[in-house]
């Protein structure tokens, strides 16, 4: 688990909103406040498409929405004349994403064990925090997941031109 202090909020935002940057992401959770405090639950409900759209389903049919899905929702949540007073996002790594984590870092864990990989972004009002954070569904002493998942996320900000500080 590693802690980033978001240098550039503005231009993170922009990509967190605005872009497609982390579209590929699921969303756990969401809330935020506002001129009221609104919580998203990230659980997908296929019932809701119809079956030629459930049919398409790839990432989602892990249980969770996909961010790109939310994402508009939580812009409109933002826009205004006032800074959010806070707010926090959980996203997770799609399963396809954890399985190629697993396979390129060489690490022991099987992609069944991992229950997931997590980014959360945390805003309380002054400053953004990502915090990266790692769920087994076994017990292991092994952390060579969490470190590889710390550094995948580096590597992601450093791509994405995202300009932070290891706290």
């Amino acid at each position: 688990m590693r802690s980033y202090q978001i240098q550039d909020i503005k231009a993170f935002m922009k990509k967190l909103l605005m872009g497609e940057t982390f579209d590929a992401f699921l969303l756990s959770e969401a809330s935020i406040t506002t001129f009221a405090s609104f919580r998203i639950d990230g659980a997908f409900h296929p019932e809701y498409l119809s079956s030629a759209d459930a049919e398409l389903l790839t990432d989602e049919q892990s249980g969770y929405t996909l961010w790109q899905r939310v994402r508009p929702f939580f812009l409109e949540l933002t826009k205004g004349k006032n800074t959010p007073l806070n707010f926090h996002i959980v996203l997770r790594l799609a399963p396809h994403n954890v399985e190629r984590l697993i396979a390129q870092s060489g690490v022991s864990a099987q992609p069944g064990d991992v229950d997931g990989l997590f980014l959360n972004i945390h805003f309380d009002g002054t400053a953004l925090t990502c915090v990266s954070g790692t769920s087994l569904r076994v017990f292991s002493l092994d952390k060579s997941l969490d470190h590889a998942w710390d550094e995948a996320l580096e590597r992601f900000f450093h791509r994405e031109g995202i300009a932070q500080v290891h706290v």
